[in-house]
């Protein structure tokens, strides 16, 4: 810790966790039309630590997303597990055991207050932290963890408000220290293989994507004292708009260089009646219990329009309510033809097997001829050691790989600050008669010079 003190650390962490945590309660009070506010330091883009033989972890959370962190975290070489934290003992207890049970050095654990992190973010021995948390904590989390001379990895969505989105850009500009929202659906085989294909120009000159995460979730609903369901299901009562757009929308930026080349301009949104999360409420409770007391107002399904500068579209769609199967809805369209997910197909009008009228569904030799080296490299492990079919890990190792070999990492604050603030804007608009809402340029206008990210892993 760099001319700061513990105390002085600490009593600065409070201060900063508790006005965030204030402002991550509610939706942004800014105007997103409001002028970019000053540098208060130098751009992060490209940003490169200092190479790290070994890079020592600390983990705030560790319920279920954070436990599965920490197992695949352990499977990889040069990452050392210094110290976890968690507010409920029992999953604390569960992932030092699991570390334990592999013949690990056992870790320090904090626990006791939803302040104790400040305690292990003192430490002088942790290099990076992990923040898997609920959405609320991530901002002042992650800005206690940069102002402590960590760098930041943080579960989605980076932030809530335009605010806390400013405020992780500043400190990460101001203090020099990655704050990288962890968007694992970039390290899928599918979003990676077409990712090499938009660099190679296969689709020609890119038009327009769809994202989605249409998942359905009302089961969470039921999860009362612990787990995801216990916080998330109390945000369909609190925003109208897409609350989760990132898992689609982190891959199809990629494919566009947004900030690197091209960036959000405006985007417009509606949401769908309000039905699904009452109904499953008033079937599966009973008509006195706080699910039912709840008025919920995030639309079943939303709908989300995002123009670039460049004059792309992209369409973004967010239900964790209605009863349908899962997608993510992958699409890219270019001039030359489009990739779809859910199910993978592929339509050329040239270099195409079949006619661009026909979709191609059989995969085999695209992946033969397109599978990104990062994939060709590392999936099989990733494979072994799981992670939503591998791209947990695979982010994971690759995260460790960057800061061990003095590269800068695939994904910054930018991109994590740009995609989590469509949720915000999202609702904006849906209040506002689905009125245009301005997309702030948290580059600061160094989107123009950036190189876009290149087929790491050649």
């Amino acid at each position: 810790m760099t001319n700061l003190n513990r105390r002085d650390f600490l009593k600065a962490a409070g201060v900063a966790a508790a006005a965030g945590v204030v402002s991550g309660c509610a939706q942004s009070k800014a105007d997103p039309l409001q002028t970019v506010p000053e540098r208060q330091g130098k751009s992060v883009i490209g940003l490169i630590a200092p190479k790290m033989d070994v890079v020592r972890v600390g983990f705030i959370g560790v319920g279920q997303r954070g436990y599965g962190h920490v197992k695949r975290m352990s499977h990889i070489d040069g990452a050392e597990i210094v110290a976890l934290c968690d507010t409920h003992d029992e999953v604390l207890q569960r992932s030092a055991n699991y570390l334990a049970e592999r013949g690990m050095k056992a870790p320090a654990l904090y626990q006791g207050s939803e302040f104790a992190y400040r305690d292990m973010l003192a430490r002088d021995d942790i290099d990076i932290v992990i923040i898997s948390t609920p959405w609320r904590w991530h901002a002042p989390m992650a800005v206690d963890t940069m102002e402590s001379g960590k760098h930041a990895f943080v579960e989605v969505p980076l932030a809530l408000t335009v605010e806390e989105m400013w405020q992780l850009v500043d400190t990460a500009e101001r203090t020099q220290k990655n704050c990288m929202m962890m968007e694992n659906v970039n390290y899928g085989r599918d979003e990676l293989m077409v990712l090499n294909m938009v660099r190679q120009g296969l689709f020609g000159e890119l038009l327009h994507g769809e994202a989605a995460y249409i998942h359905e979730l009302r089961w969470q609903m039921k999860e009362l004292e612990h787990k995801t369901g216990s916080w998330r299901t109390e945000w369909h009562t609190k925003r109208n708009g897409n609350l989760y757009p990132t898992h689609g929308l982190g891959p199809v930026s990629q494919y566009m260089n947004i900030n690197r080349g091209d960036r959000f301009d405006y985007l417009t949104s509606m949401s769908s009646p309000a039905l699904g999360r009452a109904a499953y409420a008033a079937r599966e409770f009973a008509p006195d219990h706080q699910r039912n007391q709840w008025q919920y107002v995030a639309g079943d399904m939303n709908t989300t329009l995002v123009k670039t500068l460049k004059g792309r579209s992209i369409m973004i769609q967010h239900d964790t309510t209605t009863p349908r199967p899962y997608s993510r809805h992958n699409l890219i369209q270019g001039t030359n033809g489009v990739f779809a997910g859910f199910p993978n197909r592929i339509a050329l009008e040239q270099g195409g097997t079949k006619s661009f009228h026909e979709w191609d569904e059989n995969m085999n030799a695209w992946y033969a001829k397109y599978d990104h080296p990062l994939w060709l490299k590392m999936g099989a492990e990733a494979e072994r050691n799981g992670g939503h079919g591998g791209m947990d890990f695979l982010m994971f190792w690759r995260m460790i790989y960057c800061l061990r070999n003095g590269e800068p990492l695939d994904q910054d604050v930018y991109d994590g600050a740009a995609w989590s603030v469509i949720s915000p804007l999202s609702a904006l608009s849906v209040a506002n008669r689905s009125e245009s809402v301005t997309i702030p340029d948290f580059t600061r206008g160094a989107w123009e010079s950036a190189k876009p990210l290149g087929i790491v892993g050649a």
